[in-house]
This record gives structure tokens, sequence and C-alpha cells, in this order.
């Protein structure tokens, strides 16, 4: 050992050395995530100078080690090393990394790569940046080559024209390259490439390479072009886009491979604000009208996500001659996915359309999908009914959808009827007090006697937001009495209900009825035989008196009819009523002293 260092000096060094030599890989991975803090600890010159040339040669380890050593490099990990002009240090070890056979580690390294680009000079860029691009594109092994791609478009900014134009001839060479993967990784870096261009590169250089990669034969190249093809287009004027990607559109849309398809449809609206209006209306509507008639479902499915998006490219005129006869073939399509991705996107279309045309062509469409025998479908388009009311008016839709409304809300798949609970109160606000009563109360407190925990649970907020949407009177006549009557009912469950139905009313409701109609009948409860039901009791206690034990009648409603009770509650049987006895009156006191 060197006596010009003090053994501490040495430590982290050697402890990082030992752990990182460890057999257990999870010392290994700790080791790799402390390696900031013994950086720190060695100072900036040692951190350089021995830190460094160690992890580059430590790249012969497990995968998860790698990543995490990929992934702290590029964490401003120069900070340690003395600053921004020493960050080109960190390019040896990520070198390494991006060229490993895991792919996570590699694509890891590559992002981390690019971090530090964000730091370097031009100066570091082209005497260490440019070389290790090199060295990459270049590499004899496919897995350099590959993570090579994503780091010409950081730097190409930052660089001389002269080595622009070796970047994009590199980024050309890597377009034809023989291995699949490679082209792959071309594929879908080319887009990040394409944005750094200026336009007249982008036609002399990046269209011959986005060109000979939408021809690949492998259908995971081509599929990763669609994306390319929108940043291509949006580079361009609507002219240049119609001479120069005319044919890559219609080869991508009509692509033998379902897969590539899939793409095109999953960011066809995208692409139809790249190209301009007139493309659209001349070109794309037959397009997406073939993709929404596909033989596969996936991308079906993929094109009825886009309608809304699309449709607001067209005339009125042209959505319901050609997509609405396309959107009614999708209605009853035969693969699920597709009528619920319909149903979750055809509302879109009402404000489109105008109050007529909906009522003529939609609403027939939205009872098929309130229909459905898939409970996702109708779960869609329930969720998304307010769309259509604001167009038709709620007095249309309740006429013609609430008949469907009230079979969904007995339906059996019980996320189906949460659903309609949760449409309730918005429906109430529209259709009004007595046609609500009418339609819709009775079903209301059926919910309360469910089967499934989590719709009794919803149906008693539902009472709650009901009793804020009409008033304390109409609760006091419509609600109060028939959630108080189920504390009499021999099933505890319902009886448990009822505890939690005031408990979520009380803060919608005032003191009158709290004292009237609700306390004797809370009180009753407090000498159930069930614990459950005991304890609930002192929790909806602990609720009516932190909400109104603040006003001077609340507090003497307090003092002479509830701590009386908890009182007695505190030396209950069982300890869960002793604890939310006690915990309610401990409540109680805060609020009033408070």
């Amino acid at each position: 050992m060197d006596p010009g260092f003090p053994p501490d000096d040495i430590a982290p060094i050697a402890i990082l050395m030992d752990e990182l030599r460890a057999e257990d890989v999870q010392l290994r991975l700790n080791a790799i995530h402390r390696v900031s803090t013994i950086a720190l600890a060695l100072g900036p010159e040692r951190a350089r100078e021995e830190l460094i040339p160690f992890l580059q040669e430590s790249v012969d380890d497990e995968d998860e080690v790698l990543l995490a050593l990929a992934e702290e490099l590029g964490r401003s990990f120069e900070e340690y090393l003395g600053g921004p002009e020493y960050a080109h240090v960190l390019l040896g070890p990520l070198e390494n990394l991006a060229a490993v056979e895991e792919t996570l580690v590699r694509d890891k390294a590559a992002e981390s790569i690019s971090k530090v680009a964000g730091v370097l000079s031009s100066g570091q860029i082209e005497t260490y940046y440019i070389p290790l691009l090199r060295r990459l594109s270049r590499g004899e092994w496919f897995t350099s080559r590959t993570s090579s791609a994503a780091l010409f478009a950081p730097v190409y900014a930052k660089v001389s024209p002269p080595i622009q134009e070796e970047l994009r001839k590199g980024y050309a060479a890597l377009g034809s390259d023989d291995t699949p993967m490679v082209r792959r990784a071309a594929a879908k870096w080319l887009g990040s490439f394409i944005k750094e261009l200026s336009k007249q590169h982008v036609l002399s250089d990046g269209l011959p390479i986005y060109r000979r990669l939408q021809s690949d034969d492998q259908d995971s190249v081509r599929l990763l072009t669609v994306e390319d093809l929108i940043v291509i287009a949006q580079q361009l004027s609507p002219a240049e886009v119609k001479e120069q990607l005319l044919k890559q559109i219609r080869q991508s849309v009509s692509d033998k491979s379902w897969r590539v398809r899939y793409m095109a449809a999953n960011h066809f609206n995208e692409l139809a604000e790249a190209v301009g209006q007139e493309l659209v209306r001349e070109e794309l509507i037959g397009h997406y009208v073939q993709l929404l008639k596909d033989n596969e479902a996936e991308v079906r499915t993929a094109g009825s996500g886009q309608i809304p998006g699309f449709a607001k490219l067209l005339d009125r005129e042209v959505i319901l001659a050609r997509m609405v006869p396309c959107v009614r073939d999708l209605s009853k399509d035969a693969s699920q996915h597709v009528r619920a991705a319909l149903a979750n996107q055809i509302s879109g279309l009402a404000p489109l359309l105008g109050k007529d045309a909906t009522i003529e062509h939609l609403l027939p469409l939205f009872l098929t999908l309130l229909k459905d025998e898939f409970p996702e479908v109708r779960l869609n388009i329930i969720s998304k009914l307010e769309t259509v009311n604001t167009v038709i008016g709620i007095e249309l839709l309740s006429e013609s959808l609430l008949p469907a409304i009230v079979e969904l809300a007995e339906d059996k798949s019980w996320r189906v009827r949460q659903a309609i609970i949760e449409y309730i109160p918005l429906l109430a606000t529209q259709l009004g007090k007595p046609f609500f009563d009418e339609q819709l109360g009775n079903l209301c407190m059926e919910w309360l006697g469910d089967t499934v925990y989590s719709i009794r649970e919803a149906a008693t907020v539902n009472l709650k937001k009901l009793a804020e949407v009409f008033g304390v009177e109409w609760a006091k006549v419509a609600i109060v009495p028939k959630v108080v009557g189920m504390g009499q009912h021999p099933n505890y469950l319902y009886r448990l209900t009822t505890i939690q139905a005031i408990s979520s009313m009380a803060p919608s409701l005032n003191l009158d009825i709290i004292r009237s109609d609700i306390l004797a009948p809370l009180l009753a409860l407090a000498t159930d035989p069930i614990p459950n039901i005991r304890f609930n009791v002192a929790k909806a206690l602990e609720v009516l008196a932190t909400t109104y034990g603040t006003t001077p009648d609340g507090k003497e409603l307090c003092q002479q009819r509830i701590i009386p009770l908890l009182e007695q509650m505190k030396q209950d049987q069982d300890a869960d009523v002793r604890y939310f006895a006690t915990r309610a009156l401990q409540k109680m006191t805060a609020a009033m002293e408070g």
C-alpha cells in the first residue's frame, strides 16, 4: 500500500471492489446503487482515475447488475467527476454496456449516453462521442450496431456540417444492415433523427432511409415505420406529402401483415392531422373505411378507437355517407373487443352530427350496444351518455334509453350495476324530481339490499349525492323513512347498510332531521346482538358528533343522547365496540371543544 494514502482513503474503492466480486448478486447490486456515494467519498480526481476504469472492466456480470450500472451512470454522474468538462469519461463504461447481449441493458446504456451527450460541449462531442458512435455503428456484433441507432439524433445539431453528413450516411447504413434487429432499431429511432434534419436533408437523406425500411421484408421493421411516416409528413407541406409519401401511405394501410395495419389504424388520427385536409378527403377516408372493415378484429378495434378524432377532420355529409354505415356494422361486430372500443367512442360522433342525425342514426346503435351481452360494452356506453345528452336533451334520452338503463340496473354483472349507480346523480340532475321519483326512486333503494358489498357501498354514496341534488326536504320524505325502515330487517347485512347509509348521508342532511328521524333508530341498533352492527353504530355516532357537535344545538344533542350511550358502549364485552366507542368519544370531545 502506498504510504501517501491514509487507509481511510483506500477504503471506499476497496469495499466496492470486494462487494462487486461477492458471490451474492444482491450485494453486487447494492454496491452499484451506492456507486455515487463512493464517487463522492473518493473525490473527483480519484473517481476518474480509479473508479471509472474499474467500472469499465466490470461488464462481465449478471444483467440486473449491469442494468443498474447503466442507469446510475446516466444520473448526472459527471457531477462526481468534476463537472461537465469530464463527462466524456463516462462514455467508456457506457460504450461497453451498449454492446452487451441483453436488450434492456443496451437500451438503458444508450439512454444514459444520450443524457451524457446533453452536457458535452461541441469539442467533446467531436473528440470523444463521434469516435464512440463510429465504433458502435460499425461494430462486428449486431448488438452494438443496434444500440448506435438511438445515438445519432442527440448530437446531430451540435456537430459541424461534414460530420452531419457522415452521420446521415452512417444512419443510412444501419437502415440497410443485413441483420433485422439493426434495421428494426433504425426504424424505431428514425423519427427522432428526422426531426433534427433540415427539410432539404429530410427529402435527400431521410426519405430514402424511410422508403427502404417501409418496404422491408420483415413486418417487425415495417410496423415501426408508421410513426416515422407521421414525423416525415409533419416536416413536409401537404403538396410534398402527396408527391413523396402517397405510395407509402397506401402500402402501410393495406400491408399484408395485420400488425402493420394495426399500427396504421392505431395512429390514424396523427397521420390524418399531419397530411392535411385535402389528402384526408381524397385518400384517407377511403383507407380508414378499409381499416374499419379489416379481416382482423385487432385492426378493427384500433380503428374504432380513432372514430371521433378522425370524424372531426371531415364534413358532416361525409361522416353520414362514409362513416355511419361502418359504425352500424361495427355495432354488430362478431368481436366483443371491437364493440367495446366502439361503445367507448361512438358518443363522440353526436356533437359532430347534431341533434336530428344523432336521433336518426346513433340512438338505435346506443340501444343495441346497451343491450349487448358483453358487460364492458354496456359499461362503456353508460359512462359516455353525458356527451349524447348535451346534443339531444334529457327528455329524448330518457324516453329512448331509460328503459334500457332500468334494465341494466338489475344487470347480472355487478360492475355494470355499479356504473349505473355512479351515473344516477347525473341523471337525477337532468331528469328533475318528479320524473326521478317515478322512474328511478325505487331502484336506488333496491341497491341498498344488493348481494354485492361494493354495490351496497356505492348505493349509500349515491343517496348522499341525491340528497345534495334534490335538497334536504326531499331526502326527509323520499329517502330517510326507507333507510331507517331497513334497520328492522332480520338480516344483519341490511341493518349494517342502514348504518352506513346514515353515516354517508348525515353531512348532507340537517340537525332537525337527525334529531327527529335518524337518531332514535340508530341508538336502538346500539344494543344489536351482532358486534359488527354495534361498532358501526359507534362509527356513525362519531360522524354525527363531528358534523353537528360544533353548534350549540348539536352540542346539547351530543351531551343528552350520544355521550351517555357511548359511555355505555365503552363497557361492551366486544373489544372492537369498546375501541370505536372510545375513539368516537375522543373525536366528539375534540369537536365540541374546538
